[in-house]
């Protein structure tokens, strides 16, 4: 994001210099050209303190909080002419009406601004805040998602479709992933990158990198669940710890893993499927072969065919805290 400081000096400048030409042109108001500069230059300097400070206040934020004035200066404009303070005299007349729309545009904005746009269509019927030209479903995705490499195999596939958001300091870390002296960390780094590459090569689906960002959060799982919930989207992780912060916080997420967890097909005992041997077992005489999913299958006497591939019936199944373990005997049992 560029810099708006050198806009800043500009406007301070061009402050200054005004207030020295009203001293100019109207002497009667500032006497002094001196003082006319002083005037110019606090000026700016005071508009630019109140921009510092509604650094985080977003259109949108605005947009609510102009909406909610409105909406509590005409509720005092009401209650000012009810004739509920035609009593008092005129002076408390005015502080009464003074009282009325403080209050209530006070109240109004910050009502508006926790308010989503469901609130508004109450308010405002078949009038929504959004474009209608563009899929509301948002999808970001965080670092390990992105390096993982299925998430574009599932657009691709069109399971998933949406506006895929890609948060900048999300894109920071990629990049200092792929700039590690680490040759494994580097890998990662730069497989991230070309899974990008091959998002916003994908025309049916729009990618998009975000530029929010929260100064205040040092952690990038942190600033995630955080901009989730500012843009009402789903959040894409493979990381566990992320989910479960995500779901107290009531954050929309949707974990790879667990997605391809429920997803692996059912075997059950009985069946019978071909394998490739590729190691021996713990116990005596068994070999040790894995599913295209990475299920590990425990083979009764096919030690001798490690290496080869071959036709095995499951026996039996041990649910584990990592998966399941299918145990299985070879179709044709090996002559002794």
């Amino acid at each position: 994001m560029p810099s708006i400081w050198p806009l800043r000096i500009l406007f301070l400048v061009l402050c200054t210099v005004g207030g020295y030409a009203v001293s100019q042109v109207r002497p009667e108001m500032v006497q002094k050209g001196v003082y006319g500069l002083f005037i110019g230059f606090g000026l700016g300097g005071v508009l630019i303190a109140i921009d510092e400070m509604l650094k985080g206040f977003s259109l949108r934020a605005f947009s609510a909080a102009t909406f909610g004035l409105l909406l509590g200066t005409m509720m005092a404009w009401l209650v000012a002419v009810s004739g509920l303070f035609e009593f008092a005299d005129q002076n408390t007349q005015w502080m009464i009406r003074l009282a009325l729309f403080l209050a209530f545009g006070y109240i109004g904005m910050i009502l508006a601004m926790r308010s989503n746009k469901e609130d508004f269509s109450l308010i405002i019927p078949y009038v929504r805040f959004a474009s209608q030209s563009k899929p509301e479903n948002r999808l970001l995705l965080d670092t390990s998602v992105i390096i993982d490499g299925r998430i574009a195999d599932l657009i691709e596939a069109k399971f998933i479709e949406g506006m895929m958001i890609v948060p900048r300091f999300v894109l920071h870390e990629l990049q200092r992933l792929a700039d590690s002296n680490d040759p494994i960390i580097r890998a990662r780094g730069r497989r991230g990158l070309e899974m990008l590459t091959r998002l916003q090569q994908n025309p049916n689906n729009e990618i998009k990198i975000h530029e929010g960002d929260f100064p205040d959060e040092p952690e990038v799982d942190a600033k995630l669940v955080r901009l989730a919930r500012a843009l009402n989207a789903k959040l894409y992780t493979n990381d566990y710890n992320l989910g479960k912060v995500a779901e107290l916080q009531s954050v929309a997420y949707i974990n790879l893993n667990e997605m391809a967890n429920a997803l692996k097909p059912v075997i059950l005992p009985g069946e019978v499927f071909s394998i490739r041997v590729v190691r021996e077992g713990k116990d005596k005489g068994q070999g040790v072969g894995y599913l295209n999913d990475g299920t590990m299958v425990v083979i009764n006497n096919a030690q001798s065919l490690i290496g080869q591939q071959t036709t095995v019936k499951v026996i039996s199944l041990l649910q584990t805290g990592a998966g399941v373990i299918i145990f299985a005997d070879l179709k044709t049992p090996m002559a002794a």
